[in-house]
């Protein structure tokens, strides 16, 4: 049996969810890029996701429950779960709204939206948001993080 740690400060505690979240996060990442997943892979992948929004929720800040949101919204929306990917693509947005998180986070919010419309072939919301995501673009100051959201929505255009 696997004994608990007794009584951990609630700094210990938040150490440890400042250690899980980005390591669930990468780990997610790491199954993504997978081309083929098993079914155990698709699950974990799943677990992973979730794991790593918990502990984001735990100690991280709008930004972070932001990302993890997208991500969520991403596996959901990767493994066929519609509806979950939408519902974590529009708190995705909401956060990135309501703390002014800048065009980045909110075009890859859109992002998310768009491609959980597109699971579901509603073709108006998939329009909608994915326009939005591209009208972030320009906003980007970031080279970099301009060219993964536009490949993100040139992919989704052309697929």
């Amino acid at each position: 049996m696997i004994n608990p740690a007794d009584n951990p400060s609630a700094e210990e505690v938040s150490r440890w969810h400042r250690t899980f979240a980005p390591r669930a996060f990468n780990h997610t990442w790491t199954l993504l890029d997978e081309t083929e997943l098993t079914r155990e892979q698709e699950e974990e992948m799943l677990a992973s996701t979730f794991a790593q929004r918990h502990h984001w929720y735990n100690v991280g800040e709008p930004k972070n429950w932001a990302v993890a949101d997208w991500q969520v919204s991403r596996v959901a929306a990767v493994l066929g779960y519609a509806d979950l990917s939408r519902r974590f693509g529009e708190r995705s947005l909401e956060l990135a709204k309501e703390h002014d998180l800048g065009p980045f986070l909110t075009g890859f919010a859109h992002e998310a939206i768009a491609r959980a419309a597109a699971d579901v072939d509603d073709v108006e919301t998939f329009t909608e948001h994915l326009e939005m995501a591209k009208a972030a673009l320009p906003d980007i100051e970031d080279a970099e993080e301009r060219e993964v959201l536009a490949a993100d929505l040139t992919e989704m255009s052309e697929g």
